[in-house]
């Protein structure tokens, strides 16, 4: 068995390599294998009640590139140089809510429960969705809150990515509306059953960065 002290090292050193990329090396390119490991992680990432209401894009395509690296300003001088491009998607309301044919299809097909425990575990999210979130007035409390899942997933991705040597860089400079029809015209938004969340660059740096500089600890964490 590794040394667990080891173990925790190699994790804070891959905390301190990882920082927002802002200028990615296009001559070099992540492996396939590699970054096949880091959307793994991605989707085995948790998410709240287990919906897993995410989907992740990977952005091949060149013409569609050029479109994404046009409408978000974010994306303009990172896109074209990183290896890989990921627009991360959320499911919205009407994947969501608590009666939704998404959840009973994926309590049913994905986590196969039983009719009667999913029953009444549809009975407790439709309660943490009316009252103790509140969080069916409108469309846009749902769709905050599945974004809110959707960093759990993209925070892995992007330390997974670095504790293999793989930059990264989040993106949440674009328009949403402008972004959202942009993929809906690409036919990736499945008739508004998906929206934009967040976007992440992959790669690999021209540049080191600065020194990590962070707030205290004793000024983060509080033990009460």
């Amino acid at each position: 068995m590794r040394d667990k002290e080891a173990i925790k090292q190699e994790i804070l050193d891959a905390y301190e390599f990882r920082h927002a990329t802002k200028q990615f090396d296009p001559d070099k390119k992540v492996a396939d294998d590699d970054f096949q490991f880091i959307m793994e992680t991605g989707r085995l990432s948790p998410s709240s009640f287990g919906f897993e209401p995410w989907r992740f894009l990977v952005i091949e395509d060149a013409g569609l590139r050029e479109k994404i690296k046009n409408t978000a300003w974010g994306a303009y001088g990172k896109l074209p140089d990183a290896s890989h491009f990921v627009v991360v998607l959320a499911r919205t309301k009407l994947d969501t809510k608590y009666d939704s044919k998404y959840l009973r299809n994926h309590f049913q097909n994905t986590k196969n429960m039983p009719e009667d425990h999913m029953s009444k575990y549809l009975e407790r999210i439709e309660q943490f969705q009316k009252e103790d979130f509140d969080l069916l007035d409108g469309e846009r409390p749902l769709l905050d809150w599945a974004g809110k899942q959707t960093y759990i997933a993209l925070g892995n991705m992007m330390t997974a990515a670095a504790q293999i040597g793989v930059d990264s860089c989040p993106i949440e400079g674009f328009d949403v509306d402008k972004m959202n029809a942009l993929l809906d015209e690409e036919g990736l938004l499945e008739d508004g059953h998906f929206s934009i969340s967040v976007m992440c660059a992959f790669g690999y740096r021209v540049n080191d960065p600065a020194p990590k500089t962070r707030r205290p600890f004793e000024d983060i964490v509080k033990f009460i």
